[in-house]
């Protein structure tokens, strides 16, 4: 390189030297300290480490001008205060073990980053200690220790975060936002320490408060999470508890039909520590796929205990993110785990279900047709007039219209709830005489989806149960049967095919027809044979015998699509249950067919020993169960 062009670089190039130890510190702190709530996170851990039982942050301006966490933990002498606020100063990584981490911080980095970028005091007072001792850290710069007073614990003030480092502060988001990340991390530690209170203010209010669950009767766990996630969430969660080769996962798992629009209520926890990871989403989703559509997400919080040599926390600064060292076995244990309670689960549907079909029911008033018109007066009524619920006349009228046919006991010549029988795969039988007697209602009644009363709009069955009514979506439900069935016959023998007596030519467009044929060893299968029949065609010989009567053409063209959104590196084998989902909507009882009352029964009974009949294969629920109290209450009867 010539003088010349040496000339033209920066003056710093070539030239290697030691940066500053306040720059340092800066570095560090943009690596711990992203925004307010990361060091939000930090101290709150330590308050943790520390064994406090109250925790209480407040912060002004989203964490800008204020961030003070006040615990009643072990605290700090002179000695140890003076120590804490420099870098890599740490109480909890004893013989410097990398390996065996037992705490959430170990780091040494959180107060003096924080202190870097900020105007940091920290106030302590050891147990028994006679006094309590300050230290203040303005930009880096340590004062000396000072008296101070404080009662018990500690209390940590940091003012003008990102001062020293005003570019920071440009990157910041508004105080609202700020504020509500800082919400979210005290959620995921408050979930993660029942014993623990918390509570996070903005200075003027209080916007999250968790008080002591240790001690509250039943599961304090849950306890906690109904508290932070919600009333329903408790109600619609199942119980988690696996073990595995020394790691042991616990935690609740809200039902299919309780899911949501996006991943934000999904909480994962290692060793007692808040985490964000791919593999383990995934393996959320794997556990989840065949019972949510592709756009519904579970709500759940998982807290898998591992030995600590199992896993690596040391992976990212913030310590969001871990390593272990058999991520398959981890990834088998959440999905296995979760699969197992979703199974034992049966035909249970979210009471958010019945919830929002109350909420839907809005009070009319002069129902026409309606035999009291007459005036009435007293709760729930009207001025004069009787008040009903919108469409609940229509049910009543439809069940019980005195010129309804009275269904014919018995199923069709060779046929049981809208599908052929073929051996075992036939619906139960349920023949009966020509009218149910007192006895014999009252015996269907006590199963948990009731006796069938009736069918609305050929479409919805309604039973009744001891305690209230039932309503079933009668397609989503057999939907849901037949997928399960063909489920249990591909892991035992295979699908079972029946030849067709004029085999179906499927006209497709030429890329479809391509990808089908290609697939048509796998297809076979799953009970479906099919052969290409030209450029842009394929014919069908055989199709699965447990979907009877079902219209070809609609079944070839859907799966087309469904191949085409399929991973080309997949086999059919491996997205089974978008497969196996799509004929078995195809095979199922459709929307527009009457049954009889014994096609009814069977559907409901069936579905009663049938594992997550409580929602279609795409997640949306197959009945609503309303109480009887909860009808009451729409009536004004309670």
């Amino acid at each position: 390189m010539s003088n010349a062009d040496r000339s033209s670089l920066p003056t710093s190039a070539g030239i290697i030297r030691l940066l500053s130890e306040r720059t340092i510190n800066r570095i560090a702190a943009g690596e711990v300290v992203e925004r307010p709530a990361s060091a939000v996170k930090e101290l709150v851990e330590n308050a943790i480490d520390a064994g406090a039982t109250q925790i209480d942050v407040v912060m002004r301006e989203g964490g800008r001008s204020l961030i003070q966490v006040k615990d009643d933990g072990c605290g700090m002498g002179p000695d140890e205060l003076s120590l804490a606020v420099e870098r890599h100063a740490t109480s909890k990584l004893r013989d410097e073990d990398l390996v065996n981490i037992g705490s959430l911080g170990f780091r040494g980095e959180a107060l003096a980053s924080i202190g870097a970028v900020s105007h940091l005091t920290v106030t302590s007072r050891a147990d028994g200690a006679p006094e309590a001792w300050m230290v203040a850290v303005d930009a880096g710069t340590k004062s000396e220790i000072m008296p101070a007073a404080l009662s018990a614990g500690t209390v940590i003030e940091v003012r003008d975060l990102f001062f020293a480092t005003p570019a920071r502060l440009k990157f910041l988001k508004t105080n609202r936002t700020e504020y509500g990340q800082a919400s979210d991390v005290m959620k995921r530690l408050a979930m993660a320490h029942p014993e623990v209170a918390f509570t996070l203010s903005d200075g003027d209010r209080t916007t999250f408060r968790a008080p002591h669950a240790a001690n509250l009767v039943g599961n304090a766990r849950l306890e906690r999470l109904g508290s932070i996630l919600g009333k329903e969430f408790r109600e619609n969660a199942l119980e988690i508890d696996a073990e595995r080769e020394g790691m042991h996962l616990t935690g609740f798992a809200g039902l299919p039909t309780y899911s949501r629009g996006n991943a934000m209520q999904q909480y994962l926890f290692v060793n007692g520590r808040p985490v964000k990871d791919r593999m383990l989403n995934g393996a959320v989703r794997g556990a989840y796929q065949d019972y949510l559509a592709r756009d519904r997400h579970p709500s759940l919080a998982l807290f898998l205990d591992v030995p600590a040599s199992f896993v690596d926390v040391n992976v990212h600064p913030a310590k969001t993110e871990v390593r272990f060292k058999d991520a398959g076995m981890v990834r088998g244990l959440i999905v296995s785990s979760l699969r197992h309670a979703l199974a034992a689960a049966g035909h249970r549907a979210s009471t958010t279900v019945a919830d929002a079909a109350l909420g839907a029911m809005r009070p009319r008033t002069g129902t026409p047709g309606m035999p009291w018109s007459g005036s009435s007066s007293g709760p729930g009524y009207g001025e004069g007039r009787p008040t009903l619920p919108q469409g609940f006349a229509d049910v009543v009228n439809q069940i019980y219209a005195p010129d309804q046919p009275r269904p014919q006991a018995g199923f069709g010549e060779g046929e049981q709830m809208g599908f052929e029988t073929h051996g075992d795969m036939a619906a139960p039988s349920a023949r009966a005489p020509e009218a149910y007697g007192t006895e014999t209602e009252q015996v269907l009644s006590s199963y948990p989806l009731g006796s069938a009363r009736g069918q609305v709009h050929a479409t919805y069955i309604v039973s009744q149960t001891t305690d209230g009514l039932v309503i079933v979506d009668q397609h989503a439900a057999h939907e849901r049967l037949v997928y399960e069935r063909m489920k249990k016959q591909i892991a035992a023998t295979g699908v079972a095919r029946q030849a067709l007596l004029l085999p179906e030519v499927v006209e497709l467009e030429e890329a479809p027809a391509a990808r089908l044929t290609a697939r048509a060893e796998e297809l076979a299968a799953l009970g479906l044979i099919v052969e290409p029949f030209g450029e842009g065609a394929v014919m069908v010989r055989e199709v699965p015998a447990m979907l009877g009567k079902l219209d070809v053409k609609g079944l070839v063209r859907d799966l087309a699509d469904e191949i085409t959104e399929l991973d080309e590196a997949l086999s059919l084998k491996e997205k089974l249950e978008d497969v196996c989902g799509t004929m078995a909507c195809h095979g199922s009882v459709r929307a527009g067919r009457r049954l009889t009352v014994e096609e009814m029964n069977a559907l409901l009974r069936e579905m009663e020993e049938t594992p997550h009949s409580g929602q279609c294969n795409h997640g949306r629920p197959t009945y609503v169960e309303l109480k009887l109290a909860d009808i009451e209450k729409l009536f004004g009867r309670r």
